[in-house]
């Protein structure tokens, strides 16, 4: 989460979390928490931080429940969340615009680097077989959110491959297969 004026804070326990609560019934319902900032249903992400549906009304029938702490015996494990990848650049393709592959290229993910503000994103992989692949759609995604999308799967692009959907003044990276 991020605090006015951008700095980045947790919400993990219930010390944390309690003064926010009205912040996070009506955040979690616009679904703008967790910042995810990718369309549900275009592409597949290991990392996918969106809530579902049930977690949702957990939520919201927690904010209006009264807001109970629970038993310290039924809290879960904290969580251990995954190192995010290296993005240091290497073998990565930098997309802006169109990009036609001229080699192959095993995908991994995506990393936005520059998202024009209310810019929307719709970044697919169009084949030479003429099939079309579902990449990234990013609506309402700021640049603090500074995440990678990280596929479920690694896509095998073939030389020929296009890269279309990166709007003029945004850019992206490829990351490949480590």
């Amino acid at each position: 989460c991020h605090r006015p004026g951008g700095s980045a804070f947790s919400l993990i326990t219930y010390k944390e979390a309690r003064p926010w609560v009205v912040a996070i019934r009506e955040e979690t319902l616009r679904r703008t928490m967790p910042p995810w900032g990718a369309v549900k249903g275009f592409g597949d992400f290991r990392n996918d931080q969106a809530l579902t549906p049930e977690e949702i009304e957990l939520i919201v029938n927690w904010s209006e429940g009264g807001v109970p702490e629970g038993e310290e015996k039924d809290l879960p494990k904290l969580p251990k969340f995954p190192a995010a990848p290296k993005t240091n650049g290497a073998g990565q393709i930098a997309v802006t615009g169109t990009l036609k592959l001229t080699k192959a290229f095993r995908l991994d993910g995506l990393v936005p680097r520059k998202v024009p503000a209310g810019a929307p994103m719709q970044i697919t992989a169009e084949l030479p077989d003429g099939s079309i692949e579902p990449l990234l759609w990013l609506k309402d995604y700021k640049d603090a959110f500074a995440h990678p999308f990280l596929l479920r799967k690694p896509l095998a692009l073939p030389a020929g491959t296009v890269i279309r959907g990166v709007p003029a003044g945004a850019s992206v990276s490829l990351l490949p297969v480590r």
